[in-house]
């Protein structure tokens, strides 16, 4: 019974993790103002384009807003279209408006291969983070493997991002990059969060089940992990 009362009470990985995201809709609402930028930018200048980008992404906002999602989860996506419009600005070029996802994406798979080097995979992490880092999951063979998993699966989609947007970047192929861009995110993340959300609730059952009051942290050196 009390086995059965933790596994009731823990949280709905999948859930907390799509919320963080902004939900379902939020993936949405960040693909709009990428398929607005595209579409203008072949009819109108590149000043014109980014303006009306950010105009949409407003719009958006306001929308969300208006359907009770929180202020700067909203805001959000304008600072992100502002930052990408900025920085295609600054570059003269449409192709700009991607860099940051470009970026982002390299950055994402150093981090995530990183620590998979260290044997800390970034998800594992995260899993007990969100269990108040209670357990010793690396110590668990099965649930470490499960991360391994997990993380690695989240590497080879930031490579794989980084490599094809980076490629149609050099060759000039704003329309692809939008494509690619649409495709390669919501799509991608949501296959690759099966992996993760496999890996929480396999951590999850292993470690709620098996806990006989040592998985408890009591110490700094055990809650780091």
């Amino acid at each position: 019974m009390i086995d059965q009362k933790r596994r009731d009470d823990e949280p709905d990985t999948g859930q907390l993790i799509l919320d963080q995201l902004g939900g379902t809709s939020g993936m949405i609402y960040t693909a709009i103002p990428v398929v607005v930028f595209v579409i203008t930018n072949s009819v109108a200048s590149l000043p014109i384009t980014i303006g009306v980008a950010i105009a949409v992404a407003i719009a958006i906002a306001v929308l969300r807003v208006v359907r009770g999602e929180p202020v700067m989860t909203a805001l959000g996506g304008v600072f992100g279209v502002a930052a990408a419009g900025a920085v295609a600005g600054a570059t003269g070029s449409a192709d700009g408006y991607f860099l940051i996802g470009i970026w982002a994406s390299l950055a994402g798979a150093v981090i995530t291969g990183a620590s998979l080097i260290a044997r800390r995979p970034v998800t594992g992490l995260l899993w007990n983070a969100l269990h108040g880092n209670r357990y010793r999951w690396r110590q668990d063979r099965p649930a470490l493997c499960a991360h391994d998993i997990a993380t690695l699966t989240l590497t080879v989609l930031f490579i794989a991002r980084f490599i094809v947007q980076d490629h149609l970047y050099d060759a000039d192929a704003t329309g692809w990059l939008g494509v690619s861009r649409i495709g390669m995110g919501f799509p991608l993340l949501a296959l690759a969060l099966v992996v993760v959300v496999w890996a929480f609730r396999r951590s999850t059952r292993r470690l709620a089940e098996h806990d006989d009051g040592q998985g408890d942290a009591t110490g700094p050196a055990q809650t780091a992990d």
